[in-house]
């Protein structure tokens, strides 16, 4: 595993900084500017030929402001490496969310990303702060990057079959199994919030995003409807299908590899919230202004979840640079420090 892509590792705290200034010289877009040549993150939305909210370019996570109350640490993900920054992933005992709650508005008691603050666990500086998007006290509660509930009241709606697996995945195995540490294709809330950018391209009747982070591809079909589950071959990105209402992007996707299928397979968050077979992922995207990309996501799962429930994940625009090569096997040192193998 190379030095940049030590921001996927989760099993062990390894702080690198590498510059790719030399590699990756910066590339001007054609992004709104002010006098100063600042992107206006407050642009007005850009559009396609035919009116709908244009979504293309390069995304971040961002924060979205304090969570409610002390029910999580409002977590997100740093980028190890990233263009001059340093980052110390999570050691796999780390404690859940909610043993130590940081207080609202505390962004240092996190690792954070692009769009959020320089502290981490221990006291590691990142990068930069930037100011999180206002907070919506009336919007669905913020996911968090190790733990998706962090911030919902009560925490997940548990079935004992999924609370299960989740001390098994976490408690006992300590997270020895995430994807993501293991160079395996995430889950949808990991993915969103993974620290490294991912990149839409928007088609009329496909859109592309394509992670940075493990080298995820994920179509999106605009010209046809959503398969009855159980109707195609199970993918680790399930089969996602999306349409428009009004400016709201809506993708359902179902037909995904579930909890049952492997130690790899059906990983919501970091600390190995489940998900089945069953589950069907509705997520609505919208862009707000020129800077700012918003997903609320509800996840239906009768095997894993008593009810449905819905999280939202804010994202910010990366002017100026471009994704980088990550292969996340090269040299892969995860389970052989942890002593796995």
């Amino acid at each position: 595993m190379t030095k940049r892509s030590l921001t996927g590792v989760i099993g062990f705290a390894v702080a690198c900084s590498v510059s790719l200034a030399a590699q990756w010289p910066k590339q001007m877009s054609d992004a709104p500017r002010d006098a100063q040549g600042k992107v206006r993150m407050d642009a007005p939305t850009p559009r396609t030929a035919d009116g709908k909210p244009d979504f293309s370019g390069l995304w971040m996570r961002a924060n979205s402001g304090p969570p409610r109350g002390n029910r999580g640490r409002g977590e997100g993900g740093g980028r190890a490496g990233g263009r001059g920054r340093a980052e110390a992933p999570p050691p796999a005992d780390a404690a859940p969310p909610d043993a130590t709650s940081a207080p609202p508005g505390s962004e240092n008691a996190a690792i954070t990303g692009r769009g959020g603050a320089g502290g981490a666990r221990g006291g590691l500086s990142l990068e930069p702060t930037t100011a999180p998007f206002p907070y919506d006290p009336n919007g669905p509660p913020v996911a968090t990057f190790f733990e998706a509930g962090g911030n919902m009241e009560g925490g997940l709606p548990y079935t004992q079959w999924s609370k299960d697996i989740r001390k098994k995945r976490f408690d006992e195995d300590k997270a020895k199994d995430n994807p993501d540490a293991n160079c395996m294709p995430m889950g949808f809330l990991q993915f969103h919030q993974q620290p490294q950018p991912r990149r839409i391209v928007q088609l009329p009747k496909e859109i592309i995003i394509e992670y940075e982070a493990n080298y995820g591809l994920r179509h999106i079909y605009l010209d046809r409807k959503l398969p009855e589950q159980g109707s195609v071959q199970p993918w680790w990105y399930g089969y996602s299908v999306g349409h428009w209402e009004g400016d709201t992007l809506v993708v359902e996707t179902n037909n995904l590899r579930g909890a049952e299928d492997g130690p790899w397979d059906g990983w919501l968050d970091v600390n190995g919230s489940p998900y089945s077979e069953q589950a069907k992922f509705t997520e609505k995207f919208s862009r707000p202004t020129f800077g700012h990309l918003q997903m609320d996501i509800t996840l239906e799962d009768p095997k894993a979840y008593t009810k449905p429930w819905t999280v939202r994940i804010d994202q910010r625009y990366l002017a100026d640079e471009t994704m980088i090569e990550f292969i996340c096997n090269e040299n892969q040192q995860f389970r052989r420090r942890i002593k796995i193998d």
